[in-house]
């Protein structure tokens, strides 16, 4: 299974751990290893909880195990023998040994729960870890509410597997081991008959188990498959309600909601089948036993006080072979959801951090924020004939102004992802003050710049966090400054709360001119190197944009500027405007040279400026 395969290589890596050489040739076809080992390297952070949780399950599974000796002593010497002090005796001794089982059971509960509730806390940050490091890319092929039922719904099964049924799994286990034990020691004749049914027994755990774990993986991803539906919708609300699609989106869901259901049933079906045929097995042996046993009374061949202690020690073994029965399932739908997650945690990024990062900081002397594309050409994943951009070179020096210019999907926004290094190109290389930006870390890099993107990302969370996003170090001070150089300080200071005003989710209760100018506070606050500015002034009236571009002026002023734009009134003010159709340069140079060279450029001239 990759995602136990994925942990084990990491605690090899962590503890320089040697394992048997049939892991170096691990196929997702090999048999599935045990549970435990998924959350062993989370777990092995707490190995002073793990020590008390097995202690405390041996000796609540011990004192469970000494209660049919008890009965025995008290009806051979105290029923029997007529003693009413030893029978009084026997009973204290019962009430202690279920004070302790009281005492054990309470910090078993506790100490697992815990555990439970760790371990998950701590998968559920490695995975979304994982997912932020995988870059743009692998969201481009994913769904996000798919990614959140994995990260929310998987991650509860397995902390349900870790609470509950592993726990409860190694106590029945233990109570089914010593039970057996002391049956033998207490009738060796009636032991070889139980012997005849445990074998069967564990055999259709075993069976009808991986069927559960198959169909409770058919079923969590039905259910993500309606969560993502929802998710959508839901978020499309507006738009749903404005063509009258809630008839049709709502028979949709509920078609992916019986579809999930569908899928639990037959899971359910299936462990119901296993419990009945378990119980079934179970209290038939009994029975039988008890019939054999009380015939050996009879005769002389043992006590009523060792048959009730044997048939006690059957009815524990039995109750802790159908408990496995029943946390066998729930193991398997936790393997199940640990599949789904292991899908997540084996993706590698297609956009790597280098192995030997360079330091900016030391380049001589600091060109702060010369861009240069060479020769650069870049398809995206799995659009391999329909290359995005072809053969682009092009250098903005320090402090230049540069505006990229051309009709919708000539290859406008691929100039940012490269640059940002969402992607990498598929042929060229892009340059940051003269390094490769392949060989910088991303956060160096992506530190140097800011973007002001088309589609405007706001948080639910308050003015000031939003400004203040991914920049967490700054004051108060310094987010209403930037505001104010945003134009955006008049508008927040007429909120409630003010700079404390709850947005809402994607800021729903503003205009689009304040969440761009929200935007443009955040990169401002930055201070970059290089600006990005993606259609900047796009969601802003005629009035509003002219104030706005003084402040982006004096936003750009002294820094490298990147505009991508379909306004000539605003690529008239770069320093070099660069024409693109088709994924080529078909032009560059200054307003009035594109405009007598570039056909391409006159149309939008003529459209816009005359």
């Amino acid at each position: 299974m990759t995602f136990i395969y994925y942990h084990l290589a990491r605690i090899k890596k962590l503890y320089n751990i040697k394992f048997y050489s049939f892991l170096d040739g691990y196929s997702e076809k090999k048999q599935d290893l045990p549970l435990f080992l998924v959350l062993l390297p989370y777990a092995s952070k707490y190995c002073l909880h793990l020590v008390v949780a097995i202690v405390t399950l041996i000796l609540s599974a011990m004192t469970m195990l000494f209660l049919p000796i008890a009965i025995r002593l008290m009806v051979d010497n105290g029923f029997l023998g007529s003693d009413p002090g030893a029978i009084s005796q026997y009973f204290l001794l019962m009430i202690c040994v279920g004070s302790i089982l009281a005492i054990v059971s309470a910090i078993r509960f506790y100490i697992v729960n815990w555990l439970g509730e760790r371990i998950v806390a701590d998968i559920r940050t490695a995975v979304f870890k994982h997912l932020v490091k995988l870059g743009a890319a692998y969201f481009d092929t994913i769904h996000s509410a798919e990614v959140m039922s994995r990260l929310t719904a998987d991650t509860t099964q397995i902390k349900s597997a870790i609470s509950t049924a592993i726990s409860q799994a190694v106590r029945s286990a233990i109570m089914v081991s010593g039970a057996l034990i002391m049956m033998f020691v207490t009738s060796l004749n009636l032991s070889l008959m139980v012997l005849l049914v445990v074998p069967i027994i564990i055999a259709l755990l075993i069976g009808c188990g991986r069927a559960v774990r198959r169909l409770s993986r058919s079923a969590q991803d039905k259910l993500a498959e309606a969560s993502a539906f929802a998710a959508e919708n839901l978020a499309a609300i507006r738009t749903m309600l404005a063509f009258n699609a809630e008839t049709t989106v709502t028979s949709r869901y509920d078609a992916a909601v019986e579809s999930a259901f569908d899928a639990s049933k037959l899971r359910l079906i299936s462990r119901a089948r296993l419990t009945a045929l378990a119980m079934f097995l179970l209290t038939t042996s009994i029975v039988i036993i008890l019939w054999i046993g009380a015939t050996m009374v009879v005769v002389g061949e043992m006590t009523g006080g060792q048959l009730g202690q044997f048939v006690l020690y059957s009815i524990l073994a039995g109750g802790a072979i159908s408990q496995l029965s029943d946390v066998w399932g729930e193991i398997q739908q936790a393997i199940g959801s640990s599949e789904r997650l292991s899908e997540l945690l084996t993706v590698q990024p297609d956009v790597k951090e280098p192995s030997k990062p360079l330091a900016l900081s030391f380049i001589q002397p600091p060109k702060l924020g010369q861009v240069s594309f060479h020769d650069v050409s870049f398809v995206y994943p799995g659009n391999v004939n329909n290359f995005y951009l072809k053969n682009i070179s092009f250098k903005a020096n320090p402090g230049q102004k540069f505006a990229f210019v051309g009709p919708s999907g000539a290859g406008k926004s691929s100039i940012f992802n490269l640059l940002l290094r969402f992607y990498d190109p598929s042929s060229g290389s892009v340059e940051l003050d003269g390094v490769d930006i392949s060989k910088i870390r991303m956060f160096d890099l992506r530190s140097r710049m800011a973007l002001v993107p088309q589609d405007i990302t706001i948080f639910d969370a308050s003015v000031s966090e939003n400004i203040r996003y991914g920049f967490r170090e700054c004051s108060e001070d310094d987010v209403e400054k930037a505001a104010r150089i945003a134009n955006a300080h008049e508008f927040v200071v007429t909120m409630k709360d003010k700079y404390s005003t709850k947005l809402g989710e994607h800021g729903i209760t503003l205009s689009g001119g304040q969440r761009q100018r929200l935007a443009i506070a955040r990169a401002i606050l930055r201070d970059p190197d290089i600006l990005l500015l993606d259609e900047a002034t796009s969601a802003l009236d005629a009035e509003s944009e002219g104030e706005i571009q003084h402040a982006l002026e004096e936003a750009m002023r002294d820094r490298t500027t990147i505009i991508i734009t379909h306004r000539l009134a605003t690529a008239q003010k770069a320093d070099q405007i660069i024409v693109l159709d088709r994924g080529k340069i078909v032009g560059q140079g200054k307003h009035e040279e594109l405009t007598r060279k570039v056909g391409l450029y006159k149309r939008f001239a003529e459209l816009q400026l005359v």
